[in-house]
């Protein structure tokens, strides 16, 4: 069993907020992460969402201001945030840039030194951090969904798409849906993966989709006042990929709203209702 540290642990709801540190070695070195257990994981292991965060952020970002708990205990939902990259890595760039790097991991295995030896967190967030799950707490894994906000959108979206019998629902937040083509996906893909455009499709949401469909739904917000929303969003590229392969998409337009949690706050509730159906806990 995996060494786990408890950072802290508080009631909420009925349930428990907990911070969690462990030695990973998907990401070469410690790792952090939020779990929420809903009053029901007191009595039986409950079905888990996993929140991907977006750039900047960390393991606290929307375990504080997404507002999930109080829904989460109702349903019986265990709420996972991870950080959003490994830490203090030491690696020349690895910070001082908001878009790349530290707090911008983009939820890929990336292939090229110095980024291969620790920037890899679709191996931490897929395989090694469920596996930890289950041995420390009353989680089922068997029954996991995937949520995310920008970055953590495009997380959840490739996630979801590479792996559809894994997860049984997906949603997303103002997700970087065709980081392929945009200024973010560009900087970080050109540096994790080269500049072989070829290999950036793996991790495109817009290309994936036309390759395999997620058996389901895809739920999507998008605040129309968003000021990241027609250089680095674009939404409408992954409704046409989605019209074009079949893909079932509820693709929202909230007028008046921007990228903030104050957004992610507002509609929390629909996606864990959306997640909720999926898991059988409705």
């Amino acid at each position: 069993m995996a060494t786990l540290e408890t950072i802290s642990e508080q009631r909420l709801h009925g349930g428990v907020q907990g911070f969690y540190r462990h030695p990973s070695q998907a990401c070469g070195g410690p790792m952090r992460f939020a779990l929420y257990q809903p009053p029901q994981a007191a009595n039986q292991a409950c079905p888990v969402l996993y929140f991907l965060a977006g750039l900047t952020c960390t393991e606290e970002t929307a375990t504080i201001k997404a507002g999930a708990q109080r829904l989460a205990a109702e349903l019986g939902l265990v709420l996972v945030m991870p950080d959003t990259s490994p830490r203090d890595t030491g690696f020349d760039g690895a910070t001082g840039d908001w878009e790349f790097g530290e707090g911008a991991g983009f939820y890929l295995d990336a292939t090229r030194r110095p980024w291969s030896s620790r920037f890899n967190m679709y191996a931490y967030v897929t395989d090694e951090l469920p596996v930890l799950l289950a041995e420390n707490f009353p989680v089922d894994v068997s029954r996991s969904a995937l949520c995310g906000h920008s970055m953590g959108g495009h997380g959840a979206l490739t996630i979801a798409l590479k792996q559809p019998a894994r997860y049984r629902s997906v949603s997303a937040f103002a997700p970087i849906v065709a980081p392929s083509q945009v200024p973010w996906g560009h900087k970080a893909f050109s540096r994790y993966l080269g500049e072989d455009t070829n290999a950036w499709a793996d991790h495109d949401a817009c290309a994936l989709v036309r390759r395999q469909s997620f058996p389901g739904t895809i739920l999507i917000d998008q605040g129309e006042a968003d000021p990241f929303l027609h250089k680095q969003l674009k939404p409408e590229l992954f409704e046409q990929a989605c019209a074009e392969a079949g893909q079932s998409l509820r693709l929202r337009h909230r007028a008046g709203y921007d990228h903030s949690y104050w957004f992610i706050t507002s509609f929390i509730d629909d996606h864990l209702r959306h997640h909720a159906d999926a898991l059988g806990l409705r």
